[in-house]
């Protein structure tokens, strides 16, 4: 995936109201910016640090310009807009890069599944069967640590999608947890048992449900991402 028109660069000044971020371009421009992030962030917003970012010219928008990319305290690249971790799955997915899903003869975006109202990110058909894909995008790193983790922040959203793949799962049918790492130099993923202690059971029982748990990991520049190499899921 290429940016397409091109990244610049700037600093961010402050993230607030969920999806405005204010920062300062390479000229020196201050600009009301949108952050199509709905997490908390951390580890992707140090004020002073710099951020690239596209502006847009459709006329239509609010907003001049969206957040792509930040540097983290601890030098890596991540990329902020969420949105970006679906594209890039099926991006991979029709590459056939992501070797445990491939052979799939259709795919569909947004299937509604399970009793709780939730909507699966992908549903890959194949010859015999289907397989329903949910995808999480995960930028918080640590220092001294090629491990990743997720999530930032509690999500109860999340929760209820690993439950409805265990459900699945027990009941015979492919399910697949996809950790979409959109953050350089990780190795390895795990549950943020720390910042949401709800999800790392979620995921520990979604687990022993037969669901399965994959991670990706995303080789990002200012010029374009792929999601690139399996990396290791750690329990918690």
């Amino acid at each position: 995936m290429h940016f397409v028109p091109a990244l610049e660069e700037g600093r961010l000044i402050r993230r607030y109201k969920r999806f405005l971020a204010d920062i300062v371009t390479a000229q020196g421009e201050t600009l009301c910016i949108h952050c199509p992030n709905t997490g908390s962030m951390r580890n992707c917003m140090q004020e002073g640090g710099r951020i690239w970012f596209q502006r847009s010219s459709d006329p239509r928008r609010k907003l001049p310009a969206t957040w792509e990319l930040a540097e983290t305290p601890q030098g890596r690249i991540a990329c902020v807009n969420t949105a970006r971790a679906n594209r890039l799955v099926e991006e991979a997915l029709r590459a056939g890069r992501i070797e445990e899903l491939s052979g799939f003869s259709g795919l569909r975006r947004e299937v509604a599944y399970g009793v709780e109202g939730s909507r699966v990110d992908f549903r890959l058909d194949y010859p015999v069967g289907s397989a329903f894909v949910e995808v999480k995008s995960v930028t918080l790193g640590f220092a001294g640590t090629s491990v990743a983790a997720f999530p930032d922040a509690v999500t109860q959203r999340g929760s209820r999608h690993l439950r409805e793949l265990a459900a699945l799962a027990r009941d015979g049918i492919r399910a697949v947890q996809l950790y979409c790492v959109n953050l350089s130099g990780i190795d390895a993923v795990r549950p943020a048992g720390e910042i949401d202690p709800s999800y790392a059971a979620a995921l520990r029982h979604a687990r022993a449900a037969g669901v399965e748990v994959l991670a990706y990991a995303a080789q990002l520049s200012v010029d374009g991402i792929c999601l690139q190499r399996r990396i290791e899921v750690l329990p918690d």
